[in-house]
């Protein structure tokens, strides 16, 4: 993990006491890349202060089980919550900023209860000594602080040397990327857009569009893009974001991508940018690791074959289907296809070739992870389209036109 900024003199102690509540909010269920902003939002703070609050209460969100383990050596007794968290904001500097062991210890000390003062500054104490001399891991999930499940999937599924150092990347912080009309979206899923190849003129349809990135830039190339998704709330963003942007949307639709109310064959090009895992984005959701769950995977690769599925009715014969995931696990990746389909070349580098698709690997790219599929809707296919349109229940949904 490459070293953050410091904190400035004046206020460090203010900085530290909002990353300490950040910690606390993220432990009580908040997102930490909603609550942190929230919280930097109604403070005073002087803009290297609010990113040194970022990187430390992100950090210690990322690394909470290496920092478990540099605490836990030298800790007999069961620690609560609040004075967990203290010890590791102050291991997280120790080890991952190299603030001085001084400035660490003592400005963790201050942030301790009363009662546990000189118990914060003992443990730490003997964690600056560790760092000073070297840590010993007993094992990569523990020291790149990833539940075992997530590198024993990515590990099956990538390899040990490409999982690891997809892991590792994403232990550092993303750097942000804006487009060129201010909307910050990372350059995978800009070159996912790009891959769709939409031309002017032509129907588009995105599925799963929420929160809309990927469905404005659609429209910058003169495209008639419908942008769908699940959610009634998130469908308002996609509308919301499109009015800011000024991208001219044809309609905003909520509904579920598995029976969306629109007819078949009627798009030259439909992207399913499917629900997943987001193993592939670990660096920019700090407390992700700890939420999904291993059984998370297949229930999400079921759906995501669901939504395949009926994206392929929705292509007009020789249009094109693409399907993208931010995950890199083989169950939602190369195990998500339609093999009756041809499958596109894949795209050129930084994009990997992959079963019949292509991915980004964190560690080559400098991006998100992602995998990308694209297929080409045949006229046998559109005819298999249609029959199984005519026995699949339609929903209801919900419409609002963009203007």
């Amino acid at each position: 993990m490459r070293v953050r900024p410091q904190a400035s003199a004046h206020s460090s102690a203010a900085a530290r006491r909002l990353a300490l509540e950040a910690l606390h909010r993220i432990d009580d269920g908040a997102y930490a890349n909603l609550v942190t902003p929230a919280l930097l939002e109604r403070s005073r703070l002087t803009s290297r202060d609010r990113n040194f609050v970022t990187a430390i209460a992100y950090g210690a969100t990322r690394m909470r089980r290496a920092l478990d383990h540099l605490v836990d050596r030298h800790v007999l007794r069961p620690t609560d919550d609040e004075v967990r968290r203290v010890l590791r904001l102050g291991a997280f500097e120790l080890a991952y900023l190299r603030t001085p062991a001084h400035a660490a210890v003592s400005q963790a000390v201050s942030l301790a209860p009363d009662r546990a003062r000189g118990f914060t500054n003992a443990v730490l104490r003997k964690v600056a000594a560790d760092v000073a001399t070297g840590i010993t891991w007993p094992d990569p999930a523990t020291e790149l602080s990833y539940p075992d499940w997530v590198v024993e999937a990515l590990t099956e599924s990538l390899g040990e040397k490409d999982a690891l150092a997809a892991l590792r990347k994403m232990d550092e912080p993303a750097e942000a990327t804006e487009r060129d009309d201010g909307y910050t979206q990372d350059l995978a899923s800009q070159w996912v857009v790009e891959e769709v190849g939409a031309l002017p003129g032509e129907r588009i349809l995105d599925l799963c569009a929420a929160p809309g990135g990927k469905a404005t830039l659609l429209a910058e190339v003169g495209a008639v893009v419908t942008a769908s998704d699940v959610s009634v709330r998130r469908s308002q963003l996609v509308t919301q974001n499109a009015q800011r942007l000024g991208a001219p949307l044809a309609g905003v639709v909520a509904a579920d991508g598995r029976a969306a109310p629109f007819r078949p064959r009627t798009f030259d090009r439909v992207l399913v940018d499917a629900p997943c895992s987001g193993l592939g984005v670990l660096r920019r959701r700090p407390d992700a690791r700890w939420r999904v769950q291993p059984s998370d995977v297949e229930d999400l690769a079921r759906l995501q074959r669901s939504l395949l599925d009926a994206g392929a009715d929705l292509v007009r014969p020789g249009g094109v289907l693409v399907y993208s995931v931010c995950t890199l696990t083989e169950a939602e990746t190369i195990g998500v296809d339609l093999p009756h389909l041809e499958a596109l070349p894949p795209p050129s580098h930084p994009w990997e070739p992959w079963g019949r698709g292509a991915r980004l690997l964190p560690q080559t790219s400098d991006t998100d992870g992602m995998f990308l599929l694209r297929l080409r809707a045949s006229e046998d296919a559109s005819a298999q389209a249609r029959r199984r349109s005519s026995t699949r229940p339609r929903r209801r949904s919900a419409a609002r036109g963009q203007r």
